[in-house]
């Protein structure tokens, strides 16, 4: 088995060994900077139909919305991937990013979820009042985060490393990935929990990748090598402006239409876009460039897909 994750001073490494986020100089360089054009207040989706039962050898992908994502495999699991249902994905319930969108379907009309990958612990990702509310449902995450979880009266998550997997409902597993990117709850935890991505493997073999956020580098081919193909993933494609800053922590969309490639992925599906303003970049700026960075790649709409809020693809494994 590949090697897990490092740690330096009680303090996870990337994968290629590099320092987990920013320098407080590039935070401070980052602080004097304008802040970026506004987003809109609000965002209105048109009602999508009821996430759908998949037929034998597909999984219906639903967007819920930014990473949160309901996967309903045929005679598997049924998965909810980093769930945030908040109004703000912050410490505060005042203050902090706050939603354009609502959630695409309310958390108490989503279909029994036999388990939640929980990919790391940004406010955005993992949101405590939305994990709350589904235990005891099982989480499965990365070191660290399941005894953070358990402090604050969410108990009983499986915690993984690196290339580690356990079974799921169905039949099927769940393998945590490495991802470049980093940790932190306040300013004096950071890189003290591990981040990553998973692997879904059904009973028959079928794979789903999700990403979790990532910067781009080495490791996206090495778990396509290893790993792949992956039938369907979700790949995140926003909040990279400015570039000099985010290039570490998050891919661009050009970064994240290769990294389709190196993942070996047969069909993408776009997430973390739309929902919180994080980063700097107009609100249609991950849309536009993903979809001109397909093109010039020369691959068809199918190959890496924009769901709208709410829908649900059914897609072959």
């Amino acid at each position: 088995m590949p090697r897990g994750a490092q740690r330096v001073k009680g303090r996870f490494l990337n994968p290629d060994g590099t320092r987990a986020g920013q320098s407080r100089g590039a935070l401070w360089r980052l602080s004097r900077e304008p802040a970026g054009p506004p987003w809109p207040e609000r965002v209105e989706d048109p009602p999508q139909p009821p996430p759908a039962e998949p037929p034998s050898g597909h999984v219906a992908v639903t967007f819920i919305g930014h990473s949160s994502f309901l996967l309903r495999f045929a005679g598997g699991p049924t998965l909810l991937t980093d769930p945030v249902w908040s109004e703000r994905c912050s410490p505060f319930a005042f203050a902090g990013p706050k939603r354009v969108r609502p959630p695409a379907i309310p958390l108490e009309k989503l279909p029994p979820v036999d388990a939640v990958l929980l990919s790391h612990n940004h406010y955005d990702h993992m949101d405590l009042p939305t994990l709350r509310r589904l235990s005891p449902v099982p989480i499965v995450t990365g070191l660290g985060n399941g005894a953070y979880l358990a402090r604050k009266g969410v108990p009983g998550a499986v915690e993984l490393d690196w290339w580690q997997e356990t079974p799921l409902p169905g039949g099927a597993t769940a393998t945590y990935l490495p991802m470049k990117h980093f940790s932190a709850r306040t300013p004096f935890d950071g890189g003290r929990m591990l981040w990553g991505g998973f692997a879904v493997r059904t009973r028959e073999g079928r794979r789903l990748i999700f990403c979790g956020d990532t910067a781009y580098g080495p490791h996206l081919a090495e778990i396509g090598a290893r790993l792949g193909p992956f039938a369907v993933g979700l790949v995140p494609i926003g909040a990279f402006v400015p570039r000099w800053f985010m290039h570490v922590v998050h891919v661009d969309p050009t970064e994240a239409v290769q990294a389709r490639s190196d993942l070996r992925i047969g069909t993408a599906i776009a997430m973390h876009f739309g929902t919180f303003r994080l980063t700097r970049e107009t609100f249609d700026a991950p849309v536009k460039g993903m979809e001109a960075a397909r093109a010039a790649s020369g691959l068809p709409e199918s190959a890496f897909r924009v769901p709208a809020f709410g829908e649900t693809l059914i897609l072959p494994l």
